[in-house]
């Protein structure tokens, strides 16, 4: 499919993404890598860059490039070198971040995902270890800023794409694909927030078959609605700039999302601005094919695998099978309640459906959940067999979330909630109603099908709601016809 245009443009996106990496500690030293501790209170010797001090590599931080390596088929380079790139800024007190630049750790790749119903599938550069930078505070003072070095270092993976994204909502899907494949694993928790998944896009716009255009990169994109939101405006502001005659300049620029505009933070830099030279005093890291066979026999079912293997096993749509997949828990999730009820189609129409909407509803995650996989497989399993109706389900279901009742069996009796399956006593109330509406029963059989719906209301409402409607229908046809 051709790339959509924009007023005659089209648009270039890459995406580097910086995903902190889930240790206990640092990546060069044994401070701890928590968040949210009191301002420098996680800052070691080794974090400040004191005389004296050297770095020691995290094993865990490889461990985690080794199985986002795995996760995207990429090569992982057998031997890979730490160099410096200097810079300087408040925040980073060695006046130098440790990273890597020719011989990254991870090469290549790639991650797919669906937009909408086309498959994408997005080119990866690389994704080397780094340390990341402290942080720099300007809300708490007046006429200054502080600085808090509990950040500096802690371990980041940086996700480096080709720029093969052509829109705003194809760099979004993207991030969310990966997003997911990097929480799946294991290997960050995924918290935007708090600053654990930073993506900064790439964005420029060229005629079509021109050369590519000069890129302007929006920083710490930190929602994806922000992120759609500020690739669309940059793809607005260069267009315009562009028909105005005017150079696009390489620049870092920042979104504020109060305005959702983007402005210039910086002039950007290029690599041989930064100075790399191998780090001196870290050796080259060697990875040997045990330990990738080794991580590789710790890793987990991978989303597209198990969406695969939903669509195979339980006879599940494509887009039930995507969407269950979607986080390891919710996935879990499901495969435990249709393994307790049996009935795997009315399972996913549970979680993707009520189970989903009060989830969103009171924004919490599958963590929180207010009915366990049993409670909801037990459930599905009475309405499946004729216990209970749809409408009796919901009902069960609420005093269940609301924690009025553990046991499934014990709600529906104690309310009464047991569909009326007797059909000896159908039969009965079905003859009562035929006689009550004769005007229903001639329209009926002269055609009109509202007429036997209007005769199915009032058996329904004969029984209090309890008669089973499949029984109901089947028996009010026979009698009628």
């Amino acid at each position: 499919m051709n790339a959509p245009l924009i007023g005659g443009y089209e648009v270039v996106i890459g995406f580097e993404t910086h995903a902190q990496l889930a240790t206990q500690s640092k990546i060069f030293s044994r401070a701890s890598a928590a968040f949210g501790a009191e301002p420098n209170t996680h800052a070691s010797p080794v974090d400040l860059a004191l005389p004296g001090t050297l770095p020691v590599m995290n094993r865990k931080a490889v461990e985690c490039a080794i199985k986002l390596g795995l996760a995207l088929g990429s090569r992982i380079a057998p031997e890979s070198i730490f160099a410096r790139k200097n810079y300087f800024y408040p925040d980073l007190p060695k006046g130098y971040q440790i990273s890597q630049f020719e011989i990254p750790v991870v090469q290549g790749g790639s991650v797919s995902f669906y937009l909408g119903e086309e498959r994408k599938t997005v080119r990866l550069v690389r994704a080397h270890l780094e340390e990341d930078a402290g942080k720099s505070l300007h809300e708490d003072f007046v006429g200054q800023s502080g600085i808090d070095l509990n950040r500096a270092g802690t371990p980041l993976l940086e996700i480096v794409t080709e720029p093969d994204m052509r829109s705003s909502a194809e760099a979004v899907a993207y991030a969310k694909a990966l997003h997911q494949i990097v929480t799946w694993i294991g290997i960050c928790d995924g918290n935007m927030q708090e600053g654990s998944f930073r993506c900064d896009a790439n964005v420029s716009v060229r005629k079509p078959g021109a050369a590519l255009g000069t890129r302007r990169e929006i920083k710490n994109l930190n929602s994806f609605r922000n992120m759609q939101q500020a690739i669309d405006y940059e793809i607005r502001w260069q267009i315009e700039q562009l028909e105005d005659g005017h150079a696009i300049q390489q620049a870092t620029v920042l979104f504020n999302p109060d305005t959702g505009e983007t402005r210039a933070m910086r002039s950007k830099e290029d690599a041989a601005d930064y100075r790399y030279f191998p780090d001196p005093d870290l050796p080259p890291l060697v990875i040997a094919p045990e330990w990738i066979a080794q991580v590789q026999a710790d890793m987990p079912e991978l989303p597209q695998q198990m969406a695969a293997r939903f669509v195979q096993q339980y006879g599940l749509p494509e887009y039930d099978a995507t969407t269950l997949t979607q986080s390891r828990a919710m996935a879990a999730y499901f495969e435990e309640t249709a393994q307790a009820c049996g009935q795997a189609k009315l399972a996913s129409n549970w979680v993707m459906g009520e189970i989903s909407r009060r989830l969103n509803q009171e924004e919490i995650g599958m963590e929180a959940v207010k009915v366990g996989s049993g409670q909801l497989g037990r459930l599905i399993a009475r309405i499946h067999d004729g216990t209970i109706s749809n409408n009796a389900g919901r009902q069960v279901f609420e005093a269940l979330w609301n924690g009025e009742g553990a046991e499934v069996d014990k709600i529906i009796e104690a309310r009464g909630l047991k569909q009326m399956n007797d059909s000896g006593l159908l039969e009965k109330i079905i003859d009562e109603v035929i006689a009550a509406n004769p005007a229903n029963v001639e329209q009926y059989r002269a055609g009109k099908d509202k007429a036997f719906n209007a005769l199915v209301g009032q058996v329904m409402k004969a029984s209090r709601g309890k008669a089973n409607p499949q029984q109901v229908h089947e028996i009010l046809k026979s009698k009628l016809a």
